[in-house]
């Protein structure tokens, strides 16, 4: 007798609920999505002990007739689609005709249903995906779902949920996706007898403020992109407020929670400059595009999607987060501990993110890019050394090309609603220098104590003077007096000869030496006299980790790397290098923060000192 055998009807169903329905989360995602698909303007949903006990999603939506009731325990069985060709027009939450089936084969599920038309409603009660009793009762129009007993026919799969705390924490996260993906839409959300949140049919800004708090929603920044065959709407953070990990990015398309590596990876790499090394900038974005044009039924979640016209996405969202975020970069402000705001009732757990400066400081926007008006002409003058007399040589170098460059882009980028601030470091006093490190500055203009960091405001200067040079294509090289000789792996001898174009334009003159060796005869003037092997093979390193990377962001990577020369902290500089290093902060696209996102001037009023002080209260 042979070993393969056709499984029972029961347990095809117990499988296959078991791969739609993974936790109390699981659930309440599905009936939620349904009361969306029944055109709902109210939505409760009601959950006990993390959801394993009870959970109940009660909408107003358009009710199940009588006659459909029978068939939407089937498997299979949905009002949402008809034919395959469907699946390629689909605006619904659902179309597989899976979620009933599933949760009904694993729970006690209890429903209460009428339609507008219904002289009275109807109470279901399904186990193990069989009605065991159906009968009429007066009810409100909409749809009530109850789950009880949640994996209780399963034992293994309820052995292995988590804590009642981590089973909400869960549902939590689905809801407030869901919430605010959907604004249109009122969300009550009730969490062991304690309202958790509720949210009215308002605009979307209106429910970020009460849903991700008032700290949030004060730092976003409106984006819109509006073409014949798609629209990108939505905010993200500014430079002054960003969090630990990815857990506030939102991507909606057709109002759907998706997952899209390739959009998060455009957007993290915008900030990569303007916020702290592992940093993540905060959005709330939403694509409507014809359903045609994109296929959602690649993931067993529905939480994938993929885009016919991906690139025309993709460089669409490029150029509208560059314009904002060029117009909108500001200064960190430094406030006493005393001096914070209480926290937010309505909001999720505190999603203020602590800042390398002081743990008890807080956000604030000051000036906006500054324009540039100055103009100084300076012959140009070659580094020989990465002495401080170097540095200032190369200061004075290239402030007017600077200057240019900015006024064209601020043409190109300027509102007539956000006009740009020339304030920056425009009236300052300088004070003195705090541990070789921290230039102390007062601002006469606004009556401010300023912190200049020298490293970080010096990596900005090289990183902004690099990358011009490299996009004129005219980077200065040094020739070296002893060329470099180093050996490579047969990997890396390849992959170096396959770019070495690439390391020209950067300002690397490189030839083969060998079967396995390189030498290297020149490298960028700005670099001064970095050590040139340890240099070359981290820059290697980081162009192989970004090869499938786009070619902006692999060059913008080794131009951070480039920093690593810049003035150190701890470094004694004059004052005329002072002077130098604060002219040309205040010439640069970003005077506010480092490559590596880290703020290059922070601010303390004197309104908070003199309260530090007592002189008022």
């Amino acid at each position: 007798m042979g070993k393969i055998r056709l499984l029972d009807e029961s347990t095809i169903q117990m499988i296959a609920a078991g791969e739609i329905i993974e936790r109390p989360a699981s659930v309440v995602k599905e009936l939620v999505e349904n009361s969306l698909d029944a055109n709902s303007t109210n939505i409760t949903v009601e959950i006990a002990n993390g959801g394993k006990d009870y959970i109940r999603v009660t909408d107003d939506g358009d009710g199940l007739l009588d006659e459909d009731i029978d068939l939407a325990f089937k498997r299979h069985s949905t009002s949402k689609i008809y034919k395959a060709d469907d699946l390629y027009n689909i605006l619904s939450f659902g179309f597989r005709g899976e979620a009933l089936a599933s949760i009904s084969t694993v729970s006690r599920l209890e429903v209460l249903t009428k339609t507008k038309n219904s002289v009275s409603g109807t109470q279901v009660f399904v186990e193990e995906g069989s009605i065991i009793q159906k009968k009429p009762i007066g009810c409100p129009k909409g749809t009530t779902m109850i789950v009880r007993d949640l994996f209780y026919n399963v034992p293994v799969r309820k052995k292995f949920l988590k804590s009642d705390k981590t089973e909400a924490n869960h549902i939590d996260d689905i809801l407030y996706k869901l919430a605010l993906g959907n604004s249109h839409i009122s969300f009550k959300y009730i969490k062991d007898n304690t309202v958790v949140f509720k949210t009215s049919r308002n605009h979307i800004s209106s429910n970020i403020y009460t849903l991700l708090g008032k700290d949030l929603y004060n730092n976003l920044l409106k984006i819109e992109h509006i073409t014949d065959r798609f629209k990108i709407s939505g905010y993200v953070s500014n430079n002054t407020f960003y969090r630990g990990n990815r857990k506030h990015q939102y991507l909606y398309v057709n109002k759907r929670y998706v997952n899209n590596k390739d959009i998060s990876n455009l957007i993290e790499n915008k900030y990569k400059s303007l916020i702290p090394i592992n940093r993540y900038p905060i959005f709330i974005l939403f694509i409507d595009i014809d359903p045609s044009l994109i296929d959602v039924n690649i993931h067993p979640t529905k939480q994938e999607v993929k885009f016919m016209n991906h690139q025309e996405i993709l460089d669409a969202l490029d150029s509208t987060l560059s314009r904002i975020l060029t117009k909108n970069l500001y200064i960190q402000k430094v406030a006493f501990s005393h001096q914070q705001p209480k926290d937010q009732k309505d909001s999720l757990p505190h999603l203020y993110e602590e800042n390398a400066i002081n743990k008890d400081h807080n956000n604030s926007n000051l000036y906006n890019l500054p324009r540039i008006d100055r103009k100084i002409n300076k012959e140009n003058t070659i580094i020989e050394d990465h002495s401080l007399k170097g540095f200032l040589a190369f200061d004075n170098e290239n402030i007017e090309f600077e200057e240019k460059e900015l006024v064209k882009e601020e043409v190109a980028y300027e509102d007539k609603d956000n006009i740009k601030d020339d304030r920056f470091l425009q009236n300052v006093k300088i004070i003195g220098v705090l541990f070789s490190t921290y230039i102390l500055m007062e601002d006469l203009t606004s009556s401010k104590l300023l912190i200049m960091d020298q490293h970080a405001a010096h990596e900005r200067i090289m990183y902004e003077k690099y990358k011009r040079e490299y996009e004129a294509e005219n980077v200065a090289i040094q020739t070296l007096l002893t060329p470099e000789v180093i050996e490579l792996t047969s990997t890396e001898l390849e992959f170096v000869i396959e770019n070495i174009d690439l390391l020209k334009n950067l300002g690397f003159i490189v030839e083969e030496f060998g079967q396995k060796s390189i030498v290297i005869r020149g490298v960028p003037i700005l670099f001064g006299k970095p050590q040139v092997k340890t240099f070359f093979l981290e820059l290697i390193d980081s162009l192989k980790s970004n090869i499938n990377s786009s070619y902006e962001i692999k060059i913008d990577k080794i131009m951070k790397i480039a920093c690593t020369n810049a003035i150190k902290s701890g470094d004694k500089i004059t004052d005329l290098e002072i002077q130098s290093l604060i002219a040309q902060l205040k010439n640069s696209k970003n005077p506010y923060t480092c490559p590596h996102g880290r703020p290059t001037v922070i601010e303390i009023s004197k309104k908070d000192i003199e309260k530090e002080f007592k002189r008022i209260m």
